[in-house]
């Protein structure tokens, strides 16, 4: 199983690099805390998942006040269940400070 996820930042057009992000499960124990790359991604989180619910927590509002932005999200939460054990699991968002998108990526 591979769990990664991929930020870009919307007003810039570029990827989002330094913001942290944390899965937790489903009871909210962090399993992996990671920042994303220069690239906005974070490659590899956690490692032989079990099938269950869990949580991307990424630190947005760190983020944008690094770049002195206000933001109307400090932080957002993405909840997703994970069914195929042995599966690829990406978790894309597009962000802006008052809104964001995600989806199950490939």
């Amino acid at each position: 199983m591979s769990l990664s996820t991929h930020v870009l930042d919307a007003i810039s057009g570029r990827p989002a690099a330094g913001i942290t992000v944390t899965l937790n499960d489903a009871v909210g124990v962090a399993v992996i805390t990671a920042a994303t790359d220069g690239d906005g991604r974070v490659a590899k989180l956690g490692d032989a998942l079990p099938a269950g619910i869990y949580r991307l927590h990424f630190d947005t509002g760190s983020y944008f006040a690094g770049l002195d932005i206000p933001s109307f999200y400090p932080e957002i939460v993405v909840a997703f269940e994970i069914t195929d054990a042995g599966g690829n699991y990406h978790v894309p968002v597009l962000l802006s400070p008052y809104a964001y998108s995600t989806y199950r990526g490939s």
